[in-house]
């Protein structure tokens, strides 16, 4: 049979078949001797396993290949991230969601910009969320799950693909995950059941199916946001609005900070493009600097 694998604890993996059924596995000691790992969003052959004590068990057999792979944390075959920020409670910080846009570039992870809790905004709030990022290359969307707004948009845009969710605390993560996936608690419940661990322990990698071929990744693995791995003068190749400027600057290499003649900045001045866009991006481009100092 083919399964995917949703969630990976103490050297079982547990693998939906596409349709309605959890199996529990083992993988066949042969990963163990080529040094690969399943992980949580592989597409993989399995065997159900007849087993009285341990109904619905079985056994991996062979990895499918992979679209893609991710270290921290780690999963397979994630298609887009969607980033989740609330305009109030916690307050909007646009450098905090370029950090993620960013982190995300690196992993080259496509991203939808999700805003949620859109009860509590108005619609110039979120005429002018929607200004701020038009240039950036994510679709974004506003969301209220308990009224219905966006719903149908987000739909669209998971329908056929695993996303991870991403997004600081607070935002409104788990009340979407809930929104999506109302057997979340459940299969949560059933897993930990099967390996007698309660509800309440550190939280692990798992996907949800919650249509088909449609599966949200729900992830502690997207805390750490320091910029890694980048140099100073390739932030500005992370900021798609700042791309059709490049080469029209009075100095070869500017980085659109302090240099006069800059054409980013004066499309700044002309509204090209936003000024919190370039704002964050200069904050950022500062903490790089800072960073290759020491």
């Amino acid at each position: 049979m083919q399964g995917k694998i949703i969630k990976a604890i103490a050297g079982f993996y547990y693998v939906h078949d596409g349709k309605q059924k959890i199996y529990e596995c083992r993988a066949k000691g042969l990963f163990r001797l080529d040094g690969s790992k399943p992980l949580v969003g592989d597409d993989v052959i399995f065997f159900p396993v007849e087993d009285t004590e341990k109904p619905d068990s079985g056994s991996i057999r062979e990895i499918l290949p992979r679209k893609s792979a991710l270290i921290r944390p780690a999963a397979a075959n994630v298609d887009q991230a969607l980033i989740v920020f609330s305009c109030h409670h916690p307050e909007f910080h646009p450098n905090l969601l370029d950090r993620f846009l960013l982190r995300m570039a690196l992993l080259e992870i496509p991203c939808v910009i999700v805003f949620g809790k859109t009860d509590l905004t108005t619609p110039e709030e979120q005429e002018e969320l929607s200004r701020i990022y038009a240039g950036s290359g994510c679709p974004v969307i506003h969301l209220s799950a308990s009224e219905g707004i966006g719903v149908d948009r987000l739909w669209t845009v998971l329908a056929g693909k695993t996303s991870v969710l991403a997004g600081p605390s607070g935002v409104g993560k788990s009340t979407l995950l809930n929104a999506l996936a109302p057997e979340a608690s459940a299969q949560t419940g059933d897993v930990s059941r099967k390996i007698g661990r309660g509800r309440h322990t550190t939280r692990h990698t798992e996907l949800f199916n919650i249509g088909e071929d449609t599966y949200l990744l729900d992830t502690p693995g997207f805390s750490s946001l320091d910029p890694e791995q980048i140099e100073p003068e390739q932030l500005r190749y992370y900021y798609p609005e700042f791309s059709r400027f490049e080469g029209r600057c009075r100095f070869d290499g500017c980085l659109h900070d302090k240099e006069p003649g800059c054409a980013v900045k004066e499309a700044v001045a002309a509204g090209q493009i936003h000024p919190k866009r370039h704002e964050s991006y200069r904050l950022l481009l500062e903490e790089l600097r800072g960073r290759r100092r020491y």
